[in-house]
């Protein structure tokens, strides 16, 4: 039986902290979109996890780069 190899995690433990403190600020009304959170309240689970990692690229934790769209 081949042996079972663990991969390199993607993403580090403390960046799944930073998207799951994007999280809670959503439910609880407070994540703001925009520089500064000066744009409006952000409803969208998506755009809160994209919020998320970009505040843990910024504090320099281990985050891939963002996927540029056309």
């Amino acid at each position: 039986m081949a042996a079972r190899r663990s991969r390199a995690r993607k993403y580090s433990r403390a960046a799944s902290k930073d998207v799951e403190g994007a999280m809670r600020r959503r439910k609880r009304g407070t994540l703001r979109s925009g520089k500064g959170g000066k744009g409006g309240r952000v409803k969208s689970r998506k755009q809160a996890i994209a919020i998320g990692l970009s505040e843990a690229r910024k504090k320099g934790k281990k985050v891939p780069r963002e996927r540029r769209a056309h």
